[in-house]
C-alpha cells in the first residue's frame, strides 16, 4: 500500500538479502521508522513488543524468524529452540502456530546444510500467500460493499472498524481494510469510522495513519461511541479482522470486538469478519472455552503513548500510581452475532457449514512441535 505515493510492505528482505526490515509500529503515527531483524532473538523481541503485530504479519514474521535462526545455526537443536521461542510470543493469533508448523514440516526432514535456503524460500512463500489473500479478500469484500451501498446511492457507505486489520497487520492489503481499499480504488464512495481501540490505540495510531496515507476518508471515534452511531442509523456495516476463528465460527479479535458485535446485533447492523485461511483453527470448536486469551502488561492500560509539544514520543500516566489494571488483549465473539465472513475464497456464514463449504480440502496444522 502507499505512503506519500510510495509502495511499502510491512516486512521485507533488506538489501543484504538475508536480514529483515520491518515497519516499527510502536512509533506510528508520529514517526515512520524501520527496524532491522538480524537474528531470531530480534524477531522474538519485535513480536513481544508489538513492533510487528496483526495475526497474518505475526505468522510471516515468525516464519522469517525461523529462517534467521537456521541461517546462523541449522542444527536440530537450534531449529527446535527457535520454534519454541517464537511460539511463546503471541498465544492468541493462530497464524503464529500455523506458520511455525509449516516451517517445521518443511525443515525438519532436511539435512542441516539444506535448511537455510529452504527456510527463506518457504518464509517468502508464506509472505506472498498473505498478499494474494489480502487482494482476494479485498475483491470479495468489494462485492459485498457494492450491494450494501446500493441501498444508499445518495451518500458514501459508512463502515465501522475496530483495531487495525489493514496492510500494517499483514504484509500488504490487509483483511478488514482490504475491501475498503478496493472500494476506494474502484471509485465506490466509502467513509470509515475508526475505533480508537484502547488500550494500545491501534485504531487511532495505525488504522487512521494508513487510511489517511492512502486517501480513504475516515473519522476517528472513541471506542464507546459506536453503539450510539448505530442507534442513529449512521453505521451501515461493521467490518473487523480476526486473530483466530474456530471450526464452528467463533472469533477471537482485539478486545472490544464483542461489544461492537452486540451493539450491531441490537441495531440490525451487518457485522462481517474478514480473515485468511491461516486464521482458522480447525482443531478448536468452542471459542470461549478453548481459545487462549493473551494477557498483556498492565502499563498498557495505566499509561498511554503520545507526542509532546517538543515532538518527543513519551509515555503518560492515566491512572493513580500503583493502580491495579487487567489487560486481556482479545475477546471472543460468538458465531451467532456474526452476519458473515469474508475470506480469500469468498463469502460465507460464520458456521461449520459455511467454513466447510469454502475449505473442503484445507486444514490448518495446529502447532509446531518444539
Amino acid at each position: 500500500m502507499r505512503i506519500a505515493g510510495r509502495h511499502w510492505r510491512s516486512i521485507a528482505l533488506a538489501a543484504d538479502g538475508w536480514s529483515l526490515e520491518v515497519i516499527d509500529q510502536t512509533r506510528l503515527p508520529f514517526a515512520f521508522e524501520l527496524q532491522r531483524l538480524r537474528c531470531v532473538e530480534d524477531a522474538v523481541r519485535a513480536l513481544c513488543t508489538m513492533i510487528v503485530r496483526g495475526a497474518p504479519l505475526i505468522g510471516v514474521t515468525a516464519a522469517y524468524g525461523v529462517a534467521l535462526a537456521v541461517r546462523s545455526d541449522a542444527t536440530d537443536a537450534s531449529l527446535g529452540r527457535a520454534l519454541q521461542m517464537l511460539g511463546a510470543t503471541r498465544p492468541t493469533a493462530v497464524n503464529l502456530a500455523w506458520a511455525l508448523a509449516r516451517m517445521a514440516a518443511v525443515l525438519r526432514p532436511l539435512a542441516p546444510g539444506q535448511r537455510a535456503d529452504r527456510a527463506y524460500t518457504e518464509a517468502a512463500a508464506i509472505a506472498e500467500e498473505d498478499v494474494r489473500c489480502g487482494q482476494a479478500i479485498g475483491q470479495h469484500g468489494l462485492a459485498l460493499l457494492r450491494r450494501l451501498a446500493a441501498a444508499h446511492p445518495e451518500r458514501p457507505l459508512n463502515v465501522l472498524t475496530h483495531c487495525n486489520a489493514g496492510w500494517l497487520a499483514c504484509v500488504d492489503w490487509g483483511t478488514a481494510l482490504a475491501p475498503l481499499y478496493a472500494a476506494h480504488e474502484a471509485g465506490l464512495p466509502v467513509h470509515v469510522y475508526v475505533d480508537e481501540t484502547r488500550p494500545r490505540n491501534q485504531g487511532a495510531a495505525l488504522t487512521a495513519f494508513e487510511l489517511g496515507a492512502h486517501g480513504v476518508p475516515y473519522t476517528l471515534l472513541a471506542d464507546n461511541a459506536g453503539g450510539h452511531l448505530m442507534q442513529r442509523g449512521r453505521i451501515d456495516v461493521c467490518l473487523v479482522g480476526c486473530d483466530r476463528m474456530t471450526a464452528r465460527g467463533d472469533v477471537a479479535n482485539k478486545i472490544g470486538t464483542y461489544l461492537k458485535a452486540l451493539a450491531a446485533h441490537d441495531n440490525d447492523v451487518p457485522f462481517h469478519v474478514a480473515l485468511p485461511f491461516s486464521s482458522i483453527d480447525w482443531t478448536l470448536d468452542d471459542g470461549f472455552a478453548e481459545i487462549p486469551i493473551e494477557e498483556r502488561a498492565p502499563d498498557e492500560v495505566t499509561h498511554v503513548a503520545g507526542r509532546d509539544e517538543t515532538g518527543r514520543i513519551v509515555s503518560v500516566a492515566l491512572a493513580p500510581h500503583g493502580a491495579a489494571a487487567a489487560n486481556p488483549a482479545f475477546d471472543v465473539t460468538p458465531a451467532r452475532l456474526i452476519t458473515g465472513i469474508i475470506t480469500e475464497r469468498g463469502l460465507a456464514d460464520a458456521s461449520r457449514t459455511g467454513l466447510t463449504a469454502l475449505y473442503r480440502s484445507t486444514r490448518a496444522p495446529r502447532a509446531a512441535g518444539a
